[in-house]
């Protein structure tokens, strides 16, 4: 079994049973998220009837050992208040449990994630180390994907979109601490977006077109090749139909075609009868004046 958890069965046989008992949790508790929700509903429920007293550093402490925090001291204290697993807040918390301070505020454990929090005051390697030796710790778990850090993190990676939103909810350049030069290239990097969103998007739409050109021809060319292996004679045209045997479309009668022709022949040759007609009629008519 391990440490913890030995302190844990520990901690349980010691519990007071006429009162409930006062369980410590302490922190920064800076951007106050679900996280440090969680870790502190499950140091309330840590025993049937508790009292949870919650100490919160102050900016001079946290700063010099931590560093610097997005919220103040006062606007912490007042998150925690609002937590309804905590039952009071102690302002000003040293840094590192001391027994002075157990004493003074009657606390019978102390609740905390069981990693070893490095004690930058240089007291210790671990600012629980004395609550542990003594069997006064419970373990609580960590929520993992989600820490101050992580926010702070995720506001850092897209700085420039946050700028921008600010800017347009009214705050100021000089809200932000940012310079013109600042501003304006974040200006001018959100405007590439828009004046070229839509060539991009046209680009993309282009190439995409062109890629399903492609696949339809190669599919097409499976096919052909398939068909030629079967010997159907058969080919696909570009727009995917078949292309039909032209030899079984033309034939012809050639007793047709050579009535056809006689007639022709025919025509042509009682053309020139009643031409030959008319030259001897007007030929007999002329020598009958001359007789006259």
């Amino acid at each position: 079994m391990s440490n913890a958890n030995s302190n844990n069965s520990n901690s349980t046989d010691t519990a007071p049973s006429d009162r409930p008992v006062r369980v410590y949790a302490d922190g920064i508790y800076d951007l106050f998220h679900f996280g440090h929700a969680r870790s502190l509903e499950q140091a309330k429920k840590s025993f049937p009837n508790t009292y949870l007293l919650v100490g919160c550093c102050n900016d001079e402490t946290t700063h010099k050992f931590k560093g610097k925090t997005v919220m103040t001291e006062d606007e912490r204290y007042e998150s925690l208040r609002h937590c309804k697993w905590v039952d009071e807040v102690i302002p000003d918390a040293p840094w590192v449990v001391t027994q002075e301070f157990l004493d003074k505020h009657q606390i019978d454990f102390v609740a905390h994630d069981s990693l070893p929090y490095a004690d930058a005051s240089g007291a210790g390697k671990d600012v629980y180390e004395f609550v542990k030796a003594a069997g006064k710790f419970k373990e609580t778990k960590r929520t993992d994907g989600i820490s101050t850090s992580d926010i702070i993190m995720r506001i850092v990676k897209d700085y420039n979109q946050y700028v921008m939103r600010n800017l347009d909810r009214g705050y100021s350049r000089k809200d932000l601490g940012v310079s013109y030069v600042k501003i304006q290239t974040v200006a001018m990097h959100r405007n590439e977006w828009v004046e070229n969103a839509d060539r991009w998007v046209a680009g993309f739409l282009e190439m995409f077109e062109e890629g399903c050109h492609k696949m339809g021809t190669a599919i097409r060319d499976r096919i052909q090749e398939r068909l030629r292996g079967q010997g159907s004679g058969k080919y696909l045209l570009p727009n995917g139909e078949e292309e039909e045997d032209d030899d079984e479309e033309y034939y012809y009668d050639e007793d047709d075609y050579f009535d056809e022709e006689e007639e022709y022949y025919y025509d042509n040759d009682e053309s020139d009868d009643e031409k030959d007609e008319k030259e001897m009629s007007e030929k007999d008519e002329k020598e009958t004046k001359e007789k006259k």
